[in-house]
């Protein structure tokens, strides 16, 4: 009778060991506070993170809306400012006081120009936020992936350590660029701004 007894256990482990091996790792997690608390922590700051990447696209948007009518406005500007000189130039008195327009242009092209690359910067700031955002988002998202794949054989420590890892290698073989596109495009103002004053000279003198 003892012997049946203390064999009763042993039968018990036994039956449960194969059961525990059989759970799914949602129902390992479910069955353990402390994966449960982290999975519901990550799934929480997942969200967090698709909402400030959501916020900085509305964001870069607005601002590439805003260098758009900076361009529109640079060229209708020196357009209707180079038609009303031609229009009004009267030969050698135009000439002589052509520093004036000449000067106005010139601190309207700086004031433009100051404000596309302000404009252009912000958006390229943005831009960095943004690929910050998202490849913080992949990273918890793996992570994610990870813990509800493997469930309580899931190291933490392990496991994020290789992913950023990862990340920070991702980040090291990206190639430094010497000039950007914010550079060509103040060139190209710069050299619009040069030639319009060469042009109201020409108007205003000949």
């Amino acid at each position: 009778m003892a012997a049946a007894v203390a064999d009763e256990p042993k039968t018990n482990t036994a039956i449960m060991e194969p059961l525990s091996k059989s759970l799914h790792p949602l129902h390992e997690i479910a069955m353990t506070p402390t994966h449960k608390l982290l999975l519901k922590q990550w799934l929480k700051e997942e969200e967090l993170i698709l909402n400030r990447i959501a916020l900085k696209e509305t964001q870069i948007d607005s601002v590439s809306k805003e260098i758009t009518h900076l361009y529109c406005f640079f060229f209708l500007f020196h357009s209707i400012s180079l038609m009303l000189l031609f229009s009004s130039s009267n030969g050698s008195s135009s000439c002589n006081r052509s520093w004036i327009p000449s000067l106005c242009s010139l601190l309207c092209s700086l004031g433009l120009i100051w404000a596309v690359r302000y404009k252009t910067d912000t958006e390229a700031h943005l831009e960095k936020m943004l690929e910050r955002e998202k490849e913080d988002g992949n990273l918890l998202g793996k992570c994610v992936d990870e813990l509800k794949k493997k469930g309580l054989e899931f190291d933490l420590l392990k496991e994020v350590d290789a992913l950023r890892r990862a990340k920070s290698l991702k980040v090291e073989t990206k190639a430094v660029k010497k000039w950007s596109a914010r550079d060509f495009v103040t060139l190209f103002f710069f050299t619009v701004s040069c030639f319009v004053l060469v042009l109201t000279r020409v108007i205003l003198c000949n």
